[in-house]
C-alpha cells in the first residue's frame, strides 16, 4: 500500500512536464509561422516590384506594358489632335485686326493722365514728383516723332482702305501750347495751376458723329475758370476711325489738355471736377456706368 502512494505523485509530475514540453513546441511552432508569413509578405512584395522568375514588373510583363503604353499614346495623340483641330477652326472664324465682339466698348470712357493714384491729384508748386505721367505720355507727342506721321484733312473722317499698314494722322505736343511742357517743363504745377491731360480709351471702328469736344466743370457753387488746349477741348474728327494696334502701330489718341485757373482762395480746398465727351452722339449720362464718356476726378493745391 505505502508503494502506491509514492508512485501517484511522479505520475502527476511528468503529465505537468509533458504539458510544458507541448506548449514549448506549440511556441515555437507559432514563432516559425510567424516568421514564414513575415518572409512570404518580403517576398510577395519583391515579387511585385520585379519578379525574377517570371520577368514582371509592377505585375505585368514587358509586353503588357508595351500594349498599354501604345494604346495611351495614340488615345492621348487623338485628343490632342482635336484640340489642335477645334483651335485652327475657330481662329479661321476671326479677325486678327478687329475683335468679333465690341458690344461692351461701343462707347468710349475718358482718361484722365493725372497721379498715380487714380481720380485724384495733389498739385504741390514745391514737390514735382507727380509730373511722371504726363511727362512720359507728352513724350509720345514730340513734334520730331510725330513729324513721321501723315498730315490729315482737319474735320474729316481719315477713311482708309484694306492695306496692311494704315497711315497715322500728326498730333503734335505743340499744340497743347502751355500744357504742352514746351515753354513750361512743370505742366503748370509751379504756379500752382496744373494742367490736367484728358483723352478718349481706344475703340476699333469708332467714328464720333457731330464735332466731339471735351467740357469740364467743377463740382461746387461758382465756376472754376479753366483753359483748353487746343481751343474748346476739340477732338478733331481726322483722329478717328481707329484700326488697331497692329493695322496702326504708331497710333497715338487726340489730347485735351484742360489748365486749371485756380486762385488763392482755391488752394488747400480739395476740387471735384468731371470731364464728358460733348457734342456727339456718344453717351455721357449713364448711372450703370460714370466712367462711359466721362470721368471725375479731385484736385487739392497745397500751398
Amino acid at each position: 500500500m505505502k508503494e502506491a502512494k509514492s508512485e501517484e505523485p511522479t505520475e502527476e509530475r511528468s503529465e505537468k512536464e509533458q504539458k510544458k514540453e507541448e506548449n514549448k513546441d506549440q511556441g515555437k511552432k507559432e514563432k516559425k509561422k510567424e516568421k514564414m508569413k513575415e518572409e512570404d509578405l518580403q517576398g510577395s512584395w519583391k515579387d511585385f516590384f520585379y519578379n525574377s522568375r517570371t520577368g514582371e514588373l509592377l505585375g505585368r510583363t514587358a509586353s503588357s506594358w508595351g500594349l498599354i503604353l501604345l494604346f495611351y499614346l495614340i488615345f492621348y495623340g487623338f485628343l490632342a489632335g482635336m484640340f489642335c483641330l477645334t483651335i485652327w477652326v475657330m481662329l479661321q472664324t476671326l479677325d486678327e485686326n478687329v475683335p468679333r465682339h465690341q458690344d461692351r466698348v461701343a462707347d468710349p470712357g475718358n482718361h484722365p493722365i493725372i497721379h498715380k493714384k487714380i481720380g485724384s491729384i495733389w498739385a504741390i508748386p514745391a514737390d514735382m514728383t507727380q509730373l511722371s505721367a504726363v511727362q512720359a505720355l507728352t513724350c509720345q507727342y514730340n513734334d520730331s516723332m510725330q513729324e513721321r506721321n501723315d498730315l490729315c484733312l482737319v474735320g474729316e473722317y481719315t477713311d482708309q482702305d484694306q492695306g496692311s499698314i494704315k497711315k497715322v494722322c500728326q498730333f503734335k505736343r505743340s499744340i497743347l501750347r502751355q500744357c504742352s511742357g514746351l515753354p513750361d517743363t512743370s505742366f503748370g504745377y509751379a504756379e500752382g495751376k496744373p494742367c490736367i491731360i484728358v483723352k478718349m480709351n481706344r475703340v476699333i471702328g469708332l467714328k464720333p458723329e457731330g464735332d466731339p469736344y471735351i467740357n469740364c466743370t467743377a463740382k461746387r457753387d461758382s465756376p472754376l475758370q479753366m483753359q483748353y488746349f487746343p481751343p474748346e477741348g476739340r477732338l478733331d474728327k481726322m483722329f478717328f476711325p481707329y484700326y488697331g494696334k497692329k493695322l496702326q502701330p504708331d497710333y497715338v489718341q487726340p489730347l485735351v489738355a484742360v489748365k486749371l485757373l485756380l486762385t488763392k482762395d482755391d488752394y488747400n480746398i480739395e476740387q471735384t471736377v468731371e470731364c464728358k465727351v460733348e457734342g456727339s452722339h456718344l453717351r455721357n449720362n449713364d448711372e450703370r456706368d460714370k466712367y462711359m464718356g466721362r470721368v471725375t476726378f479731385r484736385v487739392k493745391v497745397l500751398q
